[in-house]
């Protein structure tokens, strides 16, 4: 929705996998940005990682510069029991706050799931609530499916919402807070 932006996407795990790797580098094409991809296991156990790996790793690939705006994974993964999501997040919101990075404003992804009960949805009593244009839709659906290869039957492809929802922070210490106390 904004093309005119100098977006830098970062990924913290797959950069060894044949499949998402090459998608990942084909959606940086799409949308004229920048990015890096890291090498974080990302496999269906979901160990937990040391923190301080993940911090290093997204200190690593990220620039050293300010940013107007970072988006992230929420600390509750979006949906329930996404690990690494839950990592990134806690650890970039740490980053901040910790005053290793520069940003001016922070969102996180906010969906919900029921608890399983039900496909992710974005909260739309969320800090930011907005319906996409059907064609941004169609390009982030054909990016899921086309580019990355997903089935129209995939979670992924059917957790492609027509919306999205974020929790917005403009300070590290509101972050931090919201952060301790759980989240959402």
């Amino acid at each position: 929705m904004h093309p005119s932006w100098d977006w830098f996407i970062i990924t913290l795990c797959r950069a060894g996998d044949r499949d998402r790797a090459p998608g990942f580098q084909r959606v940086l094409e799409i949308f004229h940005a920048e990015g890096n991809m890291g090498g974080l296991d990302d496999g269906p156990e979901q160990n937990p990682l040391d923190e301080n790996l993940v911090k290093a790793t997204i200190l690593q690939l990220l620039p050293d510069q300010h940013f107007d705006l970072l988006i992230t994974h929420d600390p509750s993964g979006e949906y329930t029991r996404h690990l690494r999501h839950e990592e990134t997040s806690g650890a970039l919101i740490n980053l901040w706050y910790e005053n290793k990075i520069s940003v001016h404003e922070l969102r996180t992804f906010a969906y919900e799931d029921g608890g399983k009960a039900y496909l992710p949805q974005p909260i739309k009593n969320a800090d930011i609530f907005l319906e996409l244009p059907k064609k941004i839709w169609q390009m982030k659906y054909q990016i899921v499916t086309e580019i990355y290869g997903f089935k129209e039957s995939s979670f992924e492809a059917q957790t492609t919402p027509n919306a999205e929802a974020f929790w917005q922070f403009r300070s590290p210490e509101q972050a931090w807070q919201w952060l301790n106390k759980g989240g959402n």
